[in-house]
């Protein structure tokens, strides 16, 4: 336990039994009564913003966590499984904590993925990722003139809108949190 005047912005936090990371924490001394924190925390698993004022002495519960970089090696129902690269020891990730960049994963991909005692509470997909491109319509002459795009299927089954020069068989860059095309890859 700490006292609130011990936190800073970037600590997680357990508050009302919550993990939420601190936002924002500011001091306040008003001229009538005593000083006071100003918090806002953000809800590690709704996203949610929660504000809170803490009193200078108040303990608060600072949470240990560990960020490292693992291998996803496969999805098995509503986890991912993925495996430390130093220990090769393996561990179920629930599918919701990658949001919408899951859809990109591929076997043998880098992830990041935090722990606060043994639990995992984030994770986070690489923001770029090189794709194959398994099927797409083939570009219609003449329809050129304006930046036109088409969709394409990628090795993972995920559907992209690319420009008409893309091809089957070509690798392409997507932001993995927009799931926007970005380049061609040689």
């Amino acid at each position: 336990m700490a006292k609130a005047s011990e936190v800073k912005t970037g600590n997680i936090l357990r508050y009302n039994g919550e993990l939420v990371t601190v936002e924002e924490h500011v001091h306040r001394t008003p001229g009538k009564g005593g000083a006071f924190y100003l918090g806002k925390f953000r809800n590690i698993k709704t996203g949610k913003i929660v504000e809170a004022r803490l009193g200078t002495d108040e303990q608060v519960e600072i949470c240990r966590v560990e960020t490292n970089d693992y291998q996803y090696l496969y999805d098995e129902g509503d986890y991912f499984v993925v495996m430390d690269n130093v220990s090769f020891d393996q561990f179920n990730i629930p599918k919701a904590l990658f949001g919408p960049s899951a859809r990109f994963l591929k076997e043998g991909m880098n992830v990041v993925v935090s722990f606060e005692s043994e639990e995992p509470i984030m994770a986070q997909a690489p923001n770029f990722v090189e794709l194959e491109i398994t099927y797409a319509e083939p570009a219609v002459k003449g329809d050129t003139s304006s930046g036109a795009q088409k969709y394409a299927t990628t090795e993972n089954g995920v559907e992209v809108k690319v420009p008409l020069f893309v091809n089957q068989g070509d690798k392409i860059k997507v932001d993995t949190r927009t799931g926007d095309y970005v380049e061609r890859v040689k």
